[in-house]
């Protein structure tokens, strides 16, 4: 799944917004304001979602080839999720866990300019 392709789903699910994030797209969840799915760090294999850190070691640990972590990202409720993985449906399932997950967050505040 690409990047295009992960946006174009997670705007099928309810609430939610194209955006963006640290100014690149994003999708949030438009009642709070919570980004659930942004473009990684390592944006040549992978894109990132929001979730639990429960859910992001059972992720890794069942399918590392899919999902995994940078030291950026550890200790984060965030995980990558790597294009070429195999299972899209699963795929889908964890971006509609991390809308869940980024719904159930306190809405936003907004950043104070200097």
């Amino acid at each position: 799944m690409t990047f295009d392709e992960a946006i174009a789903f997670a705007l099928t699910l309810p609430d939610t917004e194209l955006a963006t994030s640290y100014g690149k797209p994003a999708v949030k969840v438009a009642s709070n304001g919570r980004a659930f799915l942004f473009p990684s760090h390592e944006p040549d294999t992978s894109f990132g979602v929001a979730i639990d850190l429960d859910t992001i070691e059972i992720l890794k640990a069942t399918e590392p080839e899919t999902y995994w972590q940078t030291p950026h990202y550890e200790g984060w409720p965030g995980v990558l999720i790597r294009y070429d993985g195999k299972d899209e449906d699963r795929v889908r399932d964890v971006i509609g866990r991390s809308r869940d997950y980024a719904t159930a967050l306190p809405k936003t505040r907004p950043r104070k300019r200097k």
